[in-house]
């Protein structure tokens, strides 16, 4: 990991003064008119040094070199062209973390195409949409994945189908150098973010992006050239992606992950932080709530020196059980797929002062501010909704938070109806959306319910239609009804018949009266 001119900026106040956008260029080897994520992400690096670690459910590790990454990736640049697949195509990646997935992932970027990654968990519905709407040409998947994407949909888009468990052997022959033609500003990827007004919206990232997530990444993690990093996210969602993946690869830094297509085990992720010897990890909230409840966690040797967490808040006890446990204070980012990251508590500043219970301080070169129902900026204290600032224009991200008199930010509660649950946000018409399928269901409304394991659970209130009973029986049938249409982290985990649900005199859905009732339920 080379020095960069972001290693000079020793305090937050220090950076917030003098840090400006075009130093971020020093970073990298590229410039606006010649780059390439899979260039500076891979193939700059020491070709010896590790680039990926992975800890599978099944126990067992795999490590690859810059090398081994950097031919492979290349090597599936040339696959993708001589398959067809042109610059400015769309290549889906429905995997789960393994050296397939980073090598489509990358081999993507180098080629020119666009990358839609697809978490293994998504239904037919979820993977259609995203090849739909990114008008994909490829996906790389398992051949078990097969019958679940559509055949119309294979035949409408022509879809190349290319399998992981084949793909090695498939790139084997093809030249190990790929000559790459982007420029910061062609696009690099379609991430896909839930909302509240209907269908998930596509975030289109450039291969420039990469530059203005490096500082973020910098000072908000705390990367350094000897940290053994550790991230278990998903690289197919927002934080795997931008935390999991390219942070430490920007840094020439190995990905450290823990692979699990299925439930979370807290045991062999803690076996994979003895294993890497992880000093710095980056996680949602509910990783390490679940880590600390293991029984067996005294007998994993932890050796964190800086630990971050996002996708909901930490709860005080899991904060001083971190703390207890492992010697380490829990730092905080808060951000989105569509505007990126807000505020942080800083790991990359050693005299860094962490707030229990907050969100941190705005991130380096953005403007956080806190509106009222006017739009208009309010004092420390005042609740009101979060939102940053883009040239003249504020722009609201949904939460009602309160900053304090230190610029500190704490979150509130939701200003909308999203759903975030284990660090998933989940948008309820997609849900209801599936639920209306039902032909017992005349309608329903989803909210986010309080739930001590998972913080929040995705649940139902569903009016039936007349000649329907509805019970245990009837619940279970349109549980599994959505199951196959939802993907596992949006399926209702609750159903609740209800006789009529709350509107408006104009006829929408109250879904806050229906979520303040559950907040009141379970406190």
């Amino acid at each position: 990991m080379r020095k960069t001119i972001l290693d000079n900026y020793k305090s937050y106040e220090d950076a917030v003064k003098n840090f400006n956008w075009e130093q971020r260029w020093d970073i990298f080897d590229g410039n606006e008119s010649n780059f390439n994520i899979a260039y500076e992400c891979v193939e700059r690096h020491p070709r010896e040094d590790k680039a990926i670690r992975i800890k599978f459910d099944d126990g067992r590790t795999e490590i690859y070199t810059f090398g081994e990454f950097s031919d492979s990736v290349n090597q599936f640049a040339n696959y993708l062209e001589k398959k067809g697949v042109n610059a400015g195509d769309a290549v889906a990646v429905l995997l789960p973390p393994c050296f397939q997935f980073y090598v489509g992932m990358f081999g993507t970027f180098k080629r020119g195409a666009i990358l839609i990654p697809c978490a293994v968990h998504f239904g037919p519905d979820a993977i259609s949409f995203r090849l739909r709407k990114g008008g994909g040409k490829a996906i790389l998947t398992t051949k078990d994945k097969t019958d679940i994407i559509d055949e119309s949909l294979r035949k409408e888009l022509n879809l190349k189908i290319l399998y992981a468990e084949d793909l090695l052997k498939e790139i084997k022959d093809e030249p190990k150098t790929y000559k790459a033609f982007t420029t910061a500003n062609d696009l690099a990827m379609y991430q896909f973010s839930s909302g509240t007004t209907g269908e998930p919206k596509a975030v289109n990232y450039r291969h420039g992006a990469i530059t203005v997530s490096a500082p973020f990444i910098k000072f908000a993690q705390g990367i350094m050239a000897d940290d053994n990093y550790f991230c278990p996210s998903s690289p197919a969602w927002g934080h795997g992606i931008w935390y999991g993946t390219i942070a430490p690869l920007i840094f020439g830094v190995a990905i450290g992950t823990y692979s699990y297509p299925g439930k979370f085990n807290p045991d062999r992720c803690l076996e994979a932080l003895e294993e890497f010897k992880a000093t710095n990890m980056a996680a949602i909230a509910s990783h390490y709530r679940v880590m600390l409840s293991s029984p067996n966690l005294d007998k994993y040797k932890v050796r964190l020196k800086r630990l971050t967490f996002t996708g909901e808040p930490m709860s005080k006890e899991v904060f001083q059980l971190v703390q207890e446990k492992w010697g380490v204070t829990p730092h905080t980012q808060y951000g989105s797929t569509e505007v990126g990251p807000l505020t942080s508590d800083f790991a990359g500043f050693d005299n860094w002062k962490v707030k229990m219970g907050s969100l941190g301080r705005p991130s380096i070169g953005s403007i956080v501010g806190v509106l009222d129902d006017d739009g208009n900026e309010v004092g420390p204290g005042v609740n009101g909704q979060m939102a940053i600032k883009r040239g003249k224009k504020w722009v609201g991200v949904g939460d009602t938070v309160y900053k304090d008199e230190d610029g500190y930010f704490f979150y509130v509660s939701r200003a909308d109806d999203v759903i975030i649950s284990a660090g998933y946000t989940i948008g309820p018409i997609e849900v209801e959306t599936a639920l209306m399928k039902h032909n017992a269901v005349e309608e329903c409304a989803v909210v986010g319910s309080p739930d001590k394991e998972k913080g929040i659970i995705v649940k139902a209130f569903i009016k039936i239609k007349e000649g329907f009973v509805p019970g245990a029986e009837l619940e279970k049938d349109i549980r599994e009804f959505v199951k196959t249409k939802l993907s596992k982290h949006e399926f209702p985990r609750e159903i609740e018949f209800i006789n009529e649900l709350p509107k408006t005199a104009d006829g929408k859905i109250r879904r806050k009266v229906l979520r303040e009732l559950e907040i009141e339920r379970k406190k």
